[in-house]
């Protein structure tokens, strides 16, 4: 063994650093093999035997050819891993296709109502959930004591996790139950309102509703909401309901200004004076 030994145990210690475990092991006892057929030293895993000389040549092929047996066997047990892993990945992944927001949206709130949005469709609960995170943002936005226990940053996670599992805990589902603890255990109550709104796109999205607001300088009569809900619903395309609502805004002088979605349309008066006011005479 000797200074060899030290050799290649740094060598192997280094190399686990880099290298997947599986990979690693094949990759050890191919040095291993190729070591011994240099000295003369026969090895299965870890038992280090001499040739001293008196021993035949004979006798290191039987550990030879269990070490290659054994190599054998750890790959098709690695593979047969392998496709298990394989398989309950793939089953994974379709059940949860079945459960997946129908939007693509990131950031902060979003992570929390695509969390929200599986967690209720598996256990079939996606309108309820929805009125219940409906019913406390309205709370927040009528509330000023709730509004502001939620935003005070000066109480402790632990005192808002108990004061919110005392207020919703048989009043609510499980899945509003776990969101509003846990955006208090990760002092994150005071997204909540956000995260409703999110979660309700999520919801609008999967009725195939499309939001859509109509600012108008006077209020528009039934006739005229009507002529726009109508309008609007031939540029949504197909399968598609228009939840429509309207904004009265006296600076815009007339005309409309109309957003579906994110796109926004600006068909006001005000924005055609401004617009004549920057062309050069």
């Amino acid at each position: 063994h000797g200074e060899n030994e030290e050799h290649w145990c740094n060598c192997f210690a280094i190399a686990c650093t880099y290298i997947s475990p599986l990979y690693l092991l094949f990759s050890y006892l191919a040095l291993i093999r190729r070591y011994l057929s240099k000295t003369g030293t026969s090895c299965v895993f870890g038992a280090t035997l001499h040739d001293t000389g008196t021993t035949s040549h004979n006798n290191s092929q039987p550990q030879q050819t269990m070490l290659s047996t054994s190599t054998t066997l750890l790959a098709r047990a690695a593979t047969r891993s392998a496709a298990r892993r394989t398989y309950a990945a793939s089953a994974a992944a379709l059940g949860d296709a079945a459960h997946r927001p129908p939007l693509q949206l990131h950031g902060l709130h979003a992570r929390y109502a695509n969390a929200v949005y599986t967690s209720a469709s598996k256990s079939g609960q996606l309108d309820k959930v929805e009125g219940e995170l409906l019913a406390i943002a309205n709370t927040a936005a009528t509330s000023p004591a709730f509004a502001q226990f939620l935003e005070n940053p000066l109480i402790s996670r632990d005192d808002k996790e108990k004061t919110v599992t005392d207020m919703l805990s048989g009043k609510v589902s499980d899945v509003t139950l776990n969101l509003m603890t846990t955006l208090a255990g990760n002092a994150r109550l005071s997204e909540a309102p956000k995260i409703v709104d999110t979660y309700s796109q999520l919801m609008k999205a999967s009725r195939g509703e499309v939001s859509a607001t109509v600012i108008s300088a006077d209020p528009l009569t039934k006739a005229q909401t009507d002529a726009v809900a109508s309008a609007m619903k031939n540029q949504v395309g197909k399968g598609k309901k228009v939840v429509l609502s309207t904004e009265v805004d006296p600076s815009i002088l007339g005309g409309l200004q109309v957003q579906i979605g994110d796109p926004f349309l600006d068909l006001s008066v005000k924005s055609r004076i401004d617009e004549l006011a920057r062309t050069a005479v």
